[in-house]
């Protein structure tokens, strides 16, 4: 069977694209951002997940405001990069999942999530930047992708226990897929920051840190964390936050985290990045029970055949 083994957050700043396709990732200024996720890259070759799941919200690239989705699953068999004003980022064409992503569309759709399910996408750096982060640039994508887009950016978006809860109806759905695949699962886009208006270049690093610690600790109390209190607190385009709960809610209650990084700024943004692991489970009782009646009724024959040979 599938299974969603780790969730990876990650920022998505256009602006960390452009510095890697034009070859500034060694001057100073991004030099400390892309420090920042070499171990998760190394983490990432390691673990070789099957399919990589990245929930992200489109920027005007595949939808607009005369069609607006909240939650948009790609089913596709490719996903190219989308021309964002500048013409596509040099990355390679996502190699998507069908079968996995109609399986989740089905599963999810009764679990009573309504998802709009869409063949043909192509995605923008929402995606593609938190792919370089953690795959680095190769020539082809290492794994499959199923894009998952999300509405963060006309109002109403979903709330976080929204998200979190579609984060365990698609845990729910990988898990029922009868093909032994390992899954990682991305949340990404923030941390606080905003873009425009009187507040532009807010970044709240006491809010962000909080947020990072509560999603390993507590997510639950993130998802009674109320719109406005996003806007006021991690900016106008500190909402994308809420999904990094899809990617929390498809993980284990209990999570070991692996990895966490965090600086400011990067064009005008908070990176915020974490890495989480489902916790490994120790042995249950039960299974434990019969191992250890088994050595202590071979400790009791032991002792019997000492005590006869003592007797003789």
């Amino acid at each position: 069977m599938a299974k969603i083994i780790a969730g990876v957050g990650s920022s998505h700043v256009p602006a960390i694209g452009a510095a890697l396709d034009n070859g500034k990732t060694e001057e100073p200024y991004w030099k400390r951002v892309f420090s920042g996720f070499e171990k998760s890259k190394q983490w990432m070759a390691n673990t070789k997940p099957d399919v990589a799941i990245v929930v992200y919200n489109d920027h005007a690239s595949a939808f607009s405001v005369e069609m607006i989705p909240t939650f948009a699953l790609g089913c596709a068999a490719e996903f190219p990069p989308a021309d964002e004003g500048w013409g596509p980022r040099p990355v390679p064409v996502l190699k998507g999942h069908p079968a996995l992503a109609a399986h989740i569309a089905q599963s999810v759709i009764l679990d009573e999530f309504d998802l709009t399910i869409v063949n043909k996408m192509e995605v923008d750096h929402g995606l593609t930047v938190p792919m370089n982060l953690l795959f680095g640039t190769p020539k082809e994508w290492p794994c499959p992708v199923i894009p998952l887009a999300v509405n963060v950016v006309m109002y109403p978006p979903p709330t976080g226990h929204r998200c979190y809860m579609l984060g365990k109806a698609i845990r729910k759905a990988v898990a029922s897929y009868p093909e032994d695949l390992k899954v990682v699962i991305f949340g990404t886009g923030g941390l606080s920051h905003q873009i425009s208006g009187p507040r532009a270049g807010l970044i709240n690093s006491k809010w962000d840190k909080s947020f990072l610690d509560n999603l390993t600790k507590d997510p639950k109390k993130l998802t009674r964390i109320p719109h406005l209190d996003y806007m006021r607190e991690a900016g106008a385009e500190g909402i994308e936050m809420v999904m990094w709960l899809i990617m929390r809610g498809a993980l284990d209650d209990k999570v070991d985290e692996v990895y966490r990084f965090y600086t400011v700024p990067a064009s005008n943004t908070a990176v915020g990045h974490i890495i989480l692991e489902n916790r490994r489970k120790a042995a249950s009782k039960s299974k434990r029970a019969p191992a250890a009646k088994s050595r202590q009724a071979a400790a009791r024959k032991a002792a019997h055949r000492i005590a006869s040979k003592g007797q003789r």
